[in-house]
C-alpha cells in the first residue's frame, strides 16, 4: 500500500539509486528552510511529503495500514459501548496516558495553565469512561536514566568495540522506522536499546499497575495521547505484544488533536468540566505535581545524559548547556572541551533534511559525535503533525510558539530525583541493575532487511 500519490522512484528518502532520483534528493537538500516545514517539500510534483511515509525503500504494508487505521475515535468508542453492554466480567478497564508533550497544547487550546488543563482533560477522559488518566513524564524518567546509563557504559567500551558509538537516542518512532527500513546493518546497533517513554509506560501499566490492581494485561485498554502520528505504528510493534497474554502494552494511541476533536464533538463547555487530578500508578496523588525534563521541545534526552556523561566521565559539573547552531537551529552540538580539548560531543538533530545531513556526515567521515538525540519533527516532539499543524500540513507557529512558552512554565525536575522512579526499581524492576530492568524498559532495534543496506559509513 503508497501513501498518497507515492512511488518508489519519487521518494526522496530512498537509497540513491539513479541520476533521477539523486537530482531530486539534491533539490530537497538545496530549498530555503526555515526549520518548521522542512518535511513538507513536494516530492517530484506531487502532493507526497517526507512525513508521510517512513518506509522509505518499502511502503507501508497493507496489515500496517489496517492496523493503524484501528487506531482511532471508533475503535474507542466500540470499547467504551462494550463496556456499557456487555456482562461486567467482561469489562476492560480503561487507562489513559498523557504524553508530556501533549499538555501543552491542552493548555493553548482550553486556554489555561498546564496543571488546570490537565485536571480538565483529565475529567473529559472521565467522563467518556476511562477509569485511571496518568502522567507519562514517569516513564520518560525511566527513558532518560536507561539512557545515560548505557551511553557511559558504551563510551567506556568504545575502544574493545566498535559499534559502541555513536550512540543515536531512540525515543522517536520516525527515526527508528527510517534507521531500521533504510540505513540497516551500519546503523542499528548504534540506536539506544532504551525504550521510548511511550513503550515503558505500555510496560508499566501493564505489568505492575496489572498487578497492583489484581488486573490480567489483557482486561486493561491502555490508550496513550501522543503529539505524533507516527506513534500509532510504534504502538504496534511485535516485541511489545505478549503472545502468551494476548495484550498489547499500547492497545491504541490517539493524538492530541484527535482528543480535542472528541472535546469540540461533546459540546461541553470547558468550565463545565470538573478539575480532577491526575491518577497514579501507585494509586494514589502523592508527588503527582507536573515538572518537565530539560530541553523546550524534546524531552530532553541529549541536556540529561550530556550533563550526567561530564560529571559520571570527567567529575565536571555542568551547570548549563550551551548550543552551536550549524546549518539551521535544528541541527546543534553541544562540546565539553578541557584545556581546549574536546572531551565530549553530541549533537541535536531534528528533522529528516537535517537527518539527511547526518547521513551525509557518516558516509564522508566527517562525524565527530559521541551521540546525538534524533527526532523526526523538526522544532521537536512539540512540533507533532497531530497536534501542531494546519489541514494543509503545514506548521502553526503561533501555536508552536504558544505552546513552548507554556512548557517551559513547568518546574524541571531531574529524573535522578523522583521518588517514584526509585519505588519502582525498587519494588518493580528488583533493582536498577537487574534482568527485569533489561527485559522491561529495554529492546532492540534491527533492520528490516540487513542485505539491502548499502550505506557505508566511516565511524
Amino acid at each position: 500500500m503508497k501513501c498518497e500519490n507515492c512511488t518508489k522512484t519519487e521518494c526522496s528518502k530512498k537509497q540513491k539509486n539513479d541520476e533521477n532520483q539523486s537530482s531530486t534528493r539534491e533539490s530537497v537538500d538545496t530549498r530555503e528552510e526555515n526549520g518548521e516545514t522542512s518535511e513538507f517539500h513536494k516530492l517530484a510534483g506531487k502532493r507526497v511529503y517526507l512525513s508521510d511515509c517512513l518506509a522509505c525503500d518499502r511502503c507501508v504494508s497493507e496489515e500496517e495500514s489496517q492496523r493503524i487505521s484501528q487506531q482511532n475515535q471508533k475503535e474507542l468508542f466500540g470499547i467504551l459501548n462494550l463496556n456499557k453492554k456487555c456482562d461486567t466480567s467482561k469489562h476492560k478497564v480503561l487507562v489513559a496516558s498523557l504524553c508530556p508533550q501533549s499538555l501543552p497544547f491542552f493548555a493553548v487550546k482550553l486556554n489555561l495553565n498546564i496543571p488546570e488543563a490537565t485536571k480538565k482533560l483529565c475529567s473529559f477522559l472521565k467522563s467518556l469512561g476511562f477509569h485511571h488518566v496518568f502522567d507519562a513524564t514517569l516513564a520518560a524518567d525511566f527513558s532518560i536514566l536507561e539512557s545515560q546509563k548505557e551511553f557511559v557504559e558504551r563510551y567506556r567500551q568504545r575502544n574493545q568495540d566498535q559499534q559502541a558509538l555513536p550512540m543515536f537516542t531512540s525515543a522517536c518512532p520516525g527515526w527508528i522506522r527510517y534507521a531500521e527500513r533504510v540505513l540497516g546493518s551500519q546503523v542499528t546497533p548504534h540506536i539506544c536499546t532504551a525504550k521510548s517513554p511511550q513503550q515503558i509506560m505500555g510496560s508499566l501499566v501493564k505489568d505492575y499497575f496489572a498487578k497492583q490492581q489484581g488486573l490480567a494485561p489483557e482486561t486493561l485498554y491502555h490508550v496513550v495521547v501522543a503529539p505524533c502520528f507516527d506513534k500509532k505504528l510504534e504502538a504496534l510493534r511485535e516485541e511489545f505484544y505478549n503472545s502468551l497474554q494476548h495484550s498489547q502494552d499500547v492497545d491504541c494511541v490517539l493524538t492530541s488533536g484527535e482528543i480535542v476533536h472528541l472535546m469540540e464533538q461533546s459540546n461541553v463547555p470547558v468550565e463545565d468540566l470538573e478539575s480532577t487530578p491526575l491518577d497514579h500508578v501507585f494509586g494514589d496523588t502523592e508527588g503527582a505535581d507536573l515538572a518537565r525534563h530539560d530541553g523546550s521541545g524534546a524531552e530532553g534526552f541529549l541536556e540529561h545524559i550530556f550533563k550526567f556523561s561530564a560529571k559520571e566521565l570527567f567529575g565536571v559539573e555542568v551547570e548549563e548547556i550551551v548550543y552551536q547552531s550549524l546549518k539551521n537551529r535544528d541541527f546543534q552540538e553541544v562540546t565539553l572541551q578541557r584545556d581546549g580539548e574536546p572531551l565530549l560531543q553530541f549533537a541535536a538533530v531534528y528533522g529528516f533534511r537535517n537527518i539527511q545531513n547526518m547521513i551525509q556526515k557518516l558516509k564522508k567521515g566527517r562525524f565527530p559525535y559521541q551521540l546525538v538525540e534524533v527526532l523526526s519533527c523538526p522544532g521537536g516532539c512539540l512540533n507533532g503533525k497531530g497536534q501542531a499543524h494546519t489541514e494543509s500540513g503545514k506548521a502553526d507557529k503561533a501555536l508552536l510558539q504558544q505552546m513552548g512558552e507554556v512548557y517551559t512554565s513547568l518546574p524541571v525536575r531531574l529524573p535522578e530525583t523522583s521518588a517514584q522512579v526509585h519505588r519502582l526499581y525498587r519494588d518493580w524492576l528488583q533493582g536498577a541493575e537487574s534482568q527485569k530492568t533489561q527485559e522491561a524498559l529495554h529492546t532492540r532495534y534491527r533492520p528490516e532487511n540487513p542485505a539491502s543496506s548499502t550505506a557505508d559509513f566511516k565511524w
